[in-house]
């Protein structure tokens, strides 16, 4: 009994350990202040932050223990949408951090047309995940 206890205290502290490198890096990035900042709704930064975590959460209980949510068939759609969204505009916010664009930009002396660069990059990988979905199920 004391093995499966000492198991379970390691699990559960490694996952939050993971999930506390996980948000603070999704504030790192400044994904939800950047947000926050772009739609002039800084009032409510607590809220969007308290929402991230709590869909993390939520997410994981879902998960782990297969809850069924009623109409998941219709709201999956959704859900995939707005978290295109998210990981969009994370991975955005990494590159940004990192300065891809800007360095990408200089090497190859792209000096018009960088707006369609970056919708190149959102439209291939949106149908990149299309055709990977697609032809999983």
């Amino acid at each position: 009994m004391w093995v499966q206890v000492l198991m379970a205290v390691i699990g559960l502290s490694a996952g939050m350990v993971v999930a506390a490198g996980l948000f603070s890096f999704i504030s790192e990035l400044g994904v939800v202040s950047d947000f926050a900042d772009r739609t002039h709704t800084g009032e409510h930064i607590l809220l969007y932050e308290n929402s991230v975590a709590l869909g993390g959460i939520l997410g994981n209980i879902f998960f782990l223990y297969g809850i069924r949510i009623p109409f998941g068939g219709w709201l999956l759609p959704v859900f995939g949408l707005f978290a295109g969204i998210f990981v969009g505009c994370w991975s955005m916010a990494l590159a940004e951090i990192l300065n891809v664009f800007p360095v990408f930009v200089r090497r190859v002396k792209l000096l018009r047309g960088i707006q369609y660069l970056i919708l190149g990059v959102a439209l291939g990988k949106g149908v990149g995940a299309l055709i990977c979905y697609y032809n999983r199920f």
